[in-house]
């Protein structure tokens, strides 16, 4: 019985496995925009700044604005995947103590 077990609890492992990994962004850099030929102003004002002069410190100077994102599935989904490795390790150490 137990031979017959093992490799379905394989696939269903690597399955489960598979079946989160779909569902992993992808880093696609697409835009919905063309993009710009032009620089911006802000680009060459704060190029010229610092090429002329070396000394000035530009406080302009900022981050993109990318916006935040929503990082709660992502820790429900680390939860879950660390309590499902867990509940394995638990389970195969219960076996091999008690002879299976």
């Amino acid at each position: 019985m137990s031979s017959v077990r093992r490799p379905l609890l394989t696939a269903t492992a690597a399955g489960t496995l598979l079946g989160a990994l779909w569902f992993v962004p992808s880093a696609n850099a697409s835009q919905d925009s063309p993009a710009r030929t032009e620089p911006s102003p802000q680009v060459t004002a704060q190029a010229r700044v610092t090429t002329t002069s070396a000394e000035t410190s530009v406080d302009d100077t900022r981050l993109a604005d990318t916006g935040s994102f929503d990082t709660t599935p992502y820790v429900v989904g680390g939860t879950l995947f660390l309590t499902l490795g867990a509940g394995f390790v638990v389970y195969s150490v219960r076996r091999e103590r008690l002879g299976f």
